[in-house]
């Protein structure tokens, strides 16, 4: 059975409009697929038939359509053999499934429709920016050369504020991989780490404090021959830090060539402060932050707060400040009903401040996913913060673990990729996509992306406990046991790892084990707050369900946030056929059309 011979309507050759949808951009003209300005390889007939199903997008292409328009008269076509495998290798490019499609919609027994939104951007339209090849880049850490620890923090948000500052000026043209504090002080080439993370260029800077000053060496190396093509000193007092760390991203800008659009240079500098007192305050929340324990969070909360005070109109302070607030619930025990007001307070503040940062909308859609459990708003706040930063990280992994959590578990897990690919050494990353994984019951895949969290940190105790509930779920309980233990041990007690070993020892028969699991958690309860999810969880590996439900009320009016897992987490499947799992759901506002 042959067929080929494929021939293209002239209608269709003759197309010079370019479609965008989501990532990727398809170029008739050029006859290319395309995303984040990569080139995807698609062979002829799935481009084709890609071409026919955008430019028809919303409508039903029937079979007969794609083999009317596509093959010769003259020509058998097995259209079972030959369309299908057409739609499953454009499935493959887009990186879409049938069952959750966002691209490609089987409409039964009848075709296929194209269902993404899709911008055209018509043959005649005048670009303001030259068509130039995408360059890819990635800041190494700065490093401190000073004996001074306290400079650490700024080491630190010098790295991030630049690649972040990088990635706005012209998303369309630099990709920017941040998160590279794993190479802090490695001793691998630059052709190493340019293969690691593929990239074509890296910064590699340091900073030393010398008397009243601070001196900043910049290099920009190409990874292809490891050869320095600018390099440059600056020597500036500590408060014009401010402005030393715009200039840097301007600069290197500058000498991979790019065209700086002036409304791109505007929004680097509303990005930040003017006020330089302000912006040391908010590295060093930021910094401390980034640590994800009580203590620190307190801290980070503190200088975040100083910034504010200094700058009542600082919107990034404004928004690290919510996102600490309502991250705290996770990462700290705190306790919801005193941090959600403060957390959405200073959501309210950000978007005030510059609706148009795409942190202060990542901000507003965190809180409004994890606190307000109005997750159709949060998707709308996350999706408008990737429109505003394409390169935003953190946006796009809080919108895949908001999509995961709706079971819509091919966009989480495309959003998750995404994240990974922005920034290859964030540890978070791969712990929040072990737990995407792990709620679409793919468990393999979730031991393996834990795994990699502790690899790259082997310091953070979410991805023991990503580890631990996979391979609870496999069978593997003494692995699963000691991957807990360890999480206890290394997160100084957080409700999620302890209420995990008490799950786990209960469903392994060890019941007198678990209980005492209740009455530690239960002691701790007397110093600071338990979330009551976490007495629910364990009474749910002793089978009581009475006691469950009686603690799942408890979280419902202490606005516990972990109740948001009860839709997708499976260690709650056998209660989903439960009339008061059901109703607890729908209060919540968890269940479709609630």
């Amino acid at each position: 059975m042959a067929l080929y011979a494929c021939v293209l309507d002239d209608a269709m050759l003759d197309s010079r409009e370019t479609f965008r949808f989501r990532d990727f951009e398809l170029d008739v003209a050029a006859y290319e697929l395309r995303r984040h300005g990569r080139s995807v390889r698609l062979e002829r007939q799935p481009m084709d038939v890609l071409i026919l199903l955008v430019e028809r997008r919303g409508l039903l292409v029937s079979r007969a359509d794609i083999v009317k328009r596509l093959w010769s008269d003259d020509v058998f076509v097995d259209v079972e053999t030959g369309v299908h495998t057409a739609i499953r290798k454009i499935r493959q490019a887009l990186r879409d499934s049938p069952q959750e499609p966002m691209f490609v919609e089987t409409v039964s027994g009848k075709g296929y429709r194209f269902v993404a939104p899709v911008d055209v951007v018509p043959a005649n339209r005048e670009s303001s920016v030259p068509a130039a090849r995408r360059v890819t880049l990635a800041v190494l850490p700065f490093e401190n050369l000073g004996s001074d620890p306290e400079r650490e923090y700024l080491a630190a948000g010098l790295t991030d504020e630049t690649s972040a500052s990088l990635a706005q000026i012209d998303p369309d043209r630099l990709s920017v991989k941040g998160r590279t504090l794993r190479y802090k002080g490695t001793t691998k080439t630059a052709a190493e780490i340019g293969r690691e993370l593929s990239v074509e260029y890296l910064v590699e800077s340091s900073i030393r404090s010398e008397a009243d000053r601070l001196r900043v060496t910049v290099k920009l190396i190409r990874v292809s021959d490891q050869e320095y093509v600018w390099s440059h000193s600056y020597e500036r007092q500590p408060s014009s830090v401010l402005g030393l760390q715009q200039e840097l991203s301007t600069a290197i800008a500058q000498q991979i060539q790019l065209r700086l659009a002036p409304d791109r240079l505007t929004g680097i500098v509303r990005r930040q402060t003017g006020n330089a007192g302000a912006y040391d305050a908010f590295l060093r929340g930021r910094y401390l932050a980034g640590r994800r324990t009580p203590e620190a969070n307190v801290r980070a909360i503190q200088h975040y707060e100083r910034a504010i005070a200094l700058d009542a109109d600082y919107a990034l302070a404004w928004a690290n400040l919510a996102h600490t607030y309502a991250a705290s619930t996770i990462n700290s025990d705190a306790r919801p009903l005193d941090v959600g007001p403060r957390a959405r307070a200073a959501a309210a503040h950000a978007i005030r401040a510059n609706p148009d940062l795409a942190e202060t909308q990542w901000a507003v859609g965190y809180v409004k996913w994890l606190m307000d459990w109005d997750w159709k708003a949060a998707e709308t706040a996350l999706r408008r913060a990737i429109d505003l930063d394409p390169g935003n990280a953190a946006a796009h992994r809080s919108l895949g673990h908001a999509l995961s959590q709706l079971r819509r578990d091919a966009e989480a897990r495309a959003a998750m990729e995404r994240t990974r690919d922005l920034e290859p050494l964030e540890p978070m990353s791969y712990a929040l996509s072990s737990q995407v994984a792990f709620q679409a019951r793919d468990y393999p895949a979730a031991v393996e992306f834990a795994r990699r969290t502790t690899f790259i940190d082997a310091d953070i105790w979410i991805g023991y406990m990503e580890i631990g509930q996979a391979y609870d779920q496999q069978g593997k309980t003494d692995l699963a046991l000691a991957a807990l233990t360890d999480a206890a041990r290394i997160s100084g007690g957080n409700s999620k790892a302890i209420s995990l070993m008490g799950y786990l020892l209960a469903k392994m028969g060890r019941a007198a084990e678990a209980r005492e699991v209740l009455k530690t958690l239960e002691g701790i309860s007397r110093d600071r707050y338990v979330p009551p999810y976490a007495m629910a969880l364990v009474y749910a590996g002793l089978d009581e369900r009475d006691a469950v439900f009686e603690w799942l009320d408890k979280a419902y009016d202490a606005r516990d946030v972990h109740l948001i897992f009860l839709p997708v987490d499976p260690k709650w499947d056998g209660y989903r056929s439960d009339p008061r799992f059901e109703a607890l759901l729908t209060r919540c506002r968890f269940t479709p059309g609630t």
